[in-house]
């Protein structure tokens, strides 16, 4: 399937020369955030949200100025609404829980949102609703409002929507809707896949994976090499969902062989893109003090079945699937203290915009030497905002269309 410049919309790889991809630009939601509320939000602060829209902005200009289009989810998903009513029933209904609402407060909010125009409807469903915002009368019979503080969410928030490489990704044609582990981020991927559902530009699009229940997250998902895919299981994507991602993608011959590579529950490797990234063909950036444990489980699709091997060293079972002699690997940082830092603040998170050129934050000073010094062309951006979130160029970008390798 083409997209509307022509382009074939998919990806087999991470370095293929990226023609597309899906950015959310942030908005009023990141203005929720409070030292009440931001742990809980999983932002390790309150971000500055004027200059992240700066940061932002010019990521999204750096991207267009090498030829990269630029999708915004926040257009997207206000086209899908005013394209489809289907759209907007299916956006109220995964906003509006009436489990915490209560039936009288559902339908009432429900009705009212059903009356919305499509942009403000859009940013409902991203930046949220508190109770003190609600257009609809006195409290009346409503136990649930009437017990709640003003300042409380009637629709939850989605500041992490920044991300937007964990609520979807594509592989070979079609595109992966996943099922996100915590509760402050479940309701992305119901925008996600409303936008995949009922957006002109998608229809037709056929569906990689969808999971409603065991977790799986994009940032824990790399496209190593055509038909090869490393999945990470840790804070955010279990063995459930690792191994229901591989059946599909077997059973759709999207791929031959899946790693899967366990990576310690913690914040600061709650992805596996938080730990090391594709950084060319043949190239990965790492960081150092997983580079001899990291290990992978590898299975493989085989006749009437699959095989399951392991747990091997991760470099050597990926080099192996991809049919290359060896991974090339270039450490986060120079040192113990300087690399713990650089993978802290995402230095291992890059976005590759073609084989050997990368997109990487600025801070990471000893990484992006490395990486240079390693032959990889270097696109620095600003990230002292947008980083709040733990998140770097690879974690805000879905790619929609590279080219094939």
């Amino acid at each position: 399937m083409t997209s509307e410049r022509g382009t074939v919309l998919g990806a087999n790889s991470e370095v293929g020369t990226l023609r597309t991809v899906l950015l959310h630009r942030p908005g009023d939601e990141l203005k929720r955030l409070t030292p009440r509320n931001n742990d809980q939000l999983l932002f390790d602060g309150l971000p500055w949200v004027d200059r992240a829209q700066d940061e932002h902005d010019a990521f999204a200009a750096l991207l267009r100025s090498r030829g990269v289009e630029v999708l915004l989810l926040s257009d997207l998903l206000t086209e899908a609404l005013t394209a489809s009513g289907a759209a907007r029933m299916q956006g109220i209904s995964a906003a509006v829980d009436p489990r915490r609402l209560g039936h009288s407060l559902a339908q009432e909010l429900a009705s009212y949102l059903r009356t919305v125009a499509p942009a403000a409807l859009a940013n409902l469903l991203t930046a949220g609703m508190t109770f003190d915002e609600l257009p609809i009368g006195p409290a009346g019979s409503s136990l649930v409002r009437r017990m709640h503080h003003g300042g409380d969410f009637v629709i939850e928030p989605l500041p992490n929507l920044l991300f937007t490489r964990d609520s979807s990704f594509w592989i070979g044609d079609r595109v992966a809707i996943t099922a996100l582990a915590l509760p402050a981020r479940a309701r992305e991927a119901s925008l996600t896949d409303l936008i995949y559902a009922h957006h002109p530009r998608f229809l037709g699009v056929r569906r990689a994976y969808e999971s409603h229940t065991a977790p799986v997250e994009g940032g824990d998902v790399l496209l190593l090499s055509p038909g090869v895919i490393a999945v990470g299981v840790g804070e955010r994507t279990t063995p459930a969902g690792a191994e229901a991602l591989a059946r599909s993608v077997f059973e759709d011959g999207l791929a031959h062989t899946v790693l899967v590579v366990p990576i310690e529950q913690r914040r600061a490797s709650m992805h596996l893109d938080t730990v090391c990234t594709m950084v060319d063909v043949d190239a990965v950036v790492m960081y150092p003090a997983i580079q001899h444990t990291l290990t992978a489980f590898t299975i493989r699709r085989e006749d009437g079945g699959v095989s399951i091997r392991g747990a091997e060293p991760f470099l050597e079972a990926a080099a192996e699937a991809m049919d290359i002699g060896k991974l090339r690997v270039i450490d986060t940082g120079l040192d113990h203290v300087t690399a713990e830092r650089e993978q802290w603040d995402d230095g291992n998170n890059t976005l590759a915009l073609s084989p050997g050129v990368v997109v990487a934050y600025e801070r990471n000073v000893e990484t992006n030497a490395r990486l240079e010094a390693s032959g990889i062309e270097v696109l620095r951006i600003s990230g002292s905002e947008l980083g709040s979130g733990r998140g770097g160029p690879r974690c805000m970008s879905c790619p929609v269309s590279r080219d094939l390798l």
